[in-house]
């Protein structure tokens, strides 16, 4: 099944000609990752990969590009807008939506929510989520083999997920960067989990 009505070839050229070199290699590898972890869950791997090469179109947009295309054209949380790393994720679902022609909600959704996430997200949003985190092109080779390990548990995604929003809020308490209501909330939400199955 295709999932833009834009040829992949095409979106390779786009990106390479709107992200930096980093950037897209981080795109390439997060989709390769997101189909990688689609197959081990059981999921379609196409649809994973084309969301993990689309998840950060809109990345290298300027600041003020994001907040226009915003403005204009989406309801985002009031809460997503206290930092500026965030905002490239609304716009890159969008982006994805209008250039792209992707018309896959959950593909969408995936890229929508890559950076904060949100609670009870589905499967096939935690791998993109997650894919995004521990691609091999650009991430921390340590970080990726220690989440890598923790997906190898029987509750391998929430635990994956749980050791991310750790060193998120570290790394953006760190930087002192605010850090959004909902990813204390997601948190909290994924350590109540951890709890549960440990009982």
């Amino acid at each position: 099944m295709t999932y833009t009505k834009t040829d992949e070839k095409e979106i390779l050229v786009w990106l390479k000609e709107n992200l930096s070199e980093e950037r897209y290699s981080h795109s390439l590898g997060t989709a390769e990752c997101a189909k990688e972890l689609a197959g081990k869950y059981g999921l379609d791997e196409e649809k994973a990969y084309i969301a993990g090469l689309l998840h950060d179109c809109a990345k290298c947009f300027t600041n003020e590009r994001l907040k226009e295309i915003i403005d204009k054209n989406l309801q985002v949380e009031e809460c997503e807008m206290l930092n500026y790393k965030t905002l490239h994720a609304p716009v890159s679902a969008f982006i994805a939506e209008k250039d792209f022609g992707v018309e896959d909600k959950e593909i969408l959704s995936a890229i929508r929510w890559h950076t904060l996430g949100k609670i009870n997200m589905t499967t096939f949003e935690k791998i993109i989520f997650l894919a995004d985190k521990i691609e091999p092109n650009t991430r921390d080779k340590k970080y990726c083999t220690e989440v890598r390990e923790i997906l190898k548990d029987k509750n391998g995604l929430n635990l994956a997920l749980l050791c991310c929003y750790k060193e998120t809020i570290k790394s953006l308490a760190k930087r002192e960067l605010k850090i959004c209501f909902t990813t204390i909330d997601i948190y909290n939400h994924l350590l109540d989990l951890k709890n549960v199955s440990d009982i």
